[in-house]
C-alpha cells in the first residue's frame, strides 16, 4: 500500500526532536527518487505479503510488480515472516486473545500535531504491546533502544488501544536482516508517557510552528536541506580552530576531538559538492567553479563482434574466473553452498580501523599489547 507521510513523521522524529525548525523546511522539499528508497518500498510490500499469507489471509503475490525484487529480498522477507510468526506463536501460547495487525496505521496526534505512521507489525497480548519494524537498508545499523520512531508508534498504540487492553509495557523490535541485526528494547507505559511529556510534546509544538533552535548532529544525515544548512556548516567548520595542523602538534584530546567529527565532516563536504554539482547541471553559474567533462574509459561498441574478430585471429577473448562467494551462493542456494563449500570458506581478520568506544565490536590487541603478554 502507498504510504502518506506526515510533516512530523515518526520516521524523522529523531531529527525534528533534536532540530525542531528542520521539520517545516523539509516539508517544503520533495523527496528525490532513489534506488534505495525503491528497494525499501518493494521489500516492505513483499514482507507484508509473506506475513499475511503466513497468517492465513488470502493475498495476491506482488512479486512480478516489484522492480527491485531479487533472491536476497525474497530471503529477507521469508526470514521476516518466520520471525514474526515465531513471536505470534509465543504470544498465543500465553493468551488466546492475542491481536495481530499487519501494516497498522497508528495515530499519535494526542502527542504530535497530525501525528501518524504505519507499524509494520503490531501484536497486542495480555498487558504487552509488541511492535516490529522492518529495515531493509544495510548502510546503518538501527537500534531499538529509545528509538523515537518506535516510541511514537508505541504512543499511537496506547492512544488507540489502551481503552481495550490494559497495556503496561511495550516491546519494540527492529528487524534488519541484511545486517543480521535484531535489536530489542522494552519500555513501560509510565516511562513512555514521561518521555512524551518531557521531550516529544515540547519539541513537536516547536517543530509544527517552525520554531526552536537549529541543531546539527548525526540526525542531519537524512535531512533534505543538509547541504545548505548554515548551522551544519558552523558545526563542521569548528574544526578550523585547529588550523589543520599536522597531528603530531596536537594534544591527544584534540586528536580525539577531530576523530569524533571526521566522518561527519567528510559527509558534509560530500553533500556540499553534490549539491553544487547538481545546481551547475541545472544551469547555475558558480563564480570560481565550472562544469567539465570527467574522466572516462574506452569501451567496445559491439562486444559480440569483438569476440568474433579475436577468435578468427586465433586468440581466446574470454578469461575463466571463479564466481565470488555472493554469486556462488546465488547459483547454488544457501543450503547447497554450505553443504558443498562450507569447508572451503574462511573469514580473514579485518584490517584495523578506528571506531568509537560505543561500537559493538571488541577491541583488537595491538602489537605492543601482544608483546607485553608474551
Amino acid at each position: 500500500m502507498a504510504r502518506k507521510h506526515a510533516i512530523l513523521s515518526a520516521s524523522s522524529a529523531a531529527r525534528w526532536i533534536a532540530c525542531p525548525p528542520s521539520a517545516r523546511l523539509n516539508a517544503e522539499k520533495s523527496d528525490a527518487p532513489s534506488e534505495y528508497a525503491a528497494q525499501g518500498t518493494d521489500a516492505h510490500t513483499l514482507c507484508e505479503y509473506k506475513l499475511r499469507k503466513a497468517l492465513g489471509e488470502r493475498v495476491r503475490d506482488p512479486t512480478k510488480k516489484l522492480s527491485s525484487y531479487d533472491s536476497e529480498m525474497e530471503e529477507c522477507a521469508v526470514f521476516y515472516a518466520q520471525f514474526v510468526m515465531g513471536l505470534v506463536s509465543q504470544f498465543r501460547e500465553e493468551s488466546k486473545d492475542t491481536m495481530v495487525s499487519v501494516e497498522q496505521r497508528v495515530d499519535f496526534s494526542d502527542f504530535v500535531p497530525d501525528g501518524f505512521g504505519t507499524a509494520d507489525t503490531l501484536i497486542i497480548s495480555g498487558k504487552t504491546v509488541c511492535i516490529v519494524d522492518y529495515k531493509h537498508g544495510k548502510g546503518i545499523e538501527v537500534s531499538a533502544e529509545r528509538n523515537p520512531q518506535m516510541m511514537c508508534y508505541a504512543l499511537g498504540c496506547i492512544q488507540m488501544f489502551d481503552g481495550l487492553y490494559d497495556i503496561e509495557s511495550i516491546w519494540m523490535i527492529i528487524f534488519q536482516p541484511r545486517l543480521s541485526n535484531i535489536s530489542e528494547y522494552t519500555i513501560s507505559k509510565v516511562d513512555l508517557l514521561t518521555w512524551a511529556a518531557d521531550t516529544l510534546v515540547p519539541a513537536a509544538k516547536l517543530a509544527h510552528a517552525g520554531e526552536g533552535e537549529f541543531c546539527a548532529g548525526a540526525h542531519c544525515q537524512f535531512c533534505r536541506i543538509k547541504a545548505t544548512c548554515r548551522k551544519r556548516a558552523e558545526y563542521n567548520l569548528e574544526l578550523a580552530r585547529y588550523d589543520f595542523e599536522m597531528p603530531p602538534t596536537l594534544e591527544d584530546a584534540e586528536v580525539e576531538a577531530v576523530l569524533a567529527k571526521a566522518d561527519t565532516l567528510a559527509a558534509w563536504v560530500s553533500d556540499i559538492k553534490e549539491y553544487a554539482l547538481q545546481r551547475a547541471i541545472q544551469g547555475k553559474q558558480w563564480t570560481d567553479w565550472k562544469l567539465v567533462e570527467g574522466r572516462s574509459n574506452r569501451k567496445y561498441t559491439d562486444e559480440a563482434a569483438v569476440a568474433k574478430t579475436v577468435k578468427e585471429a586465433g586468440y581466446e577473448p574470454y578469461e575463466q574466473k571463479l564466481l565470488g562467494i555472493t554469486a556462488m551462493t546465488s547459483l547454488l542456494g544457501k543450503n547447497k553452498f554450505e553443504e558443498l563449500l562450507g569447508g572451503f570458506i574462511v573469514k580473514p581478520q579485518g584490517k584495523p580501523t578506528l571506531a568509537p568506544m560505543s561500537d559493538k565490536r571488541p577491541a583488537m590487541n595491538t602489537t605492543a599489547e601482544d608483546f607485553e603478554e608474551s
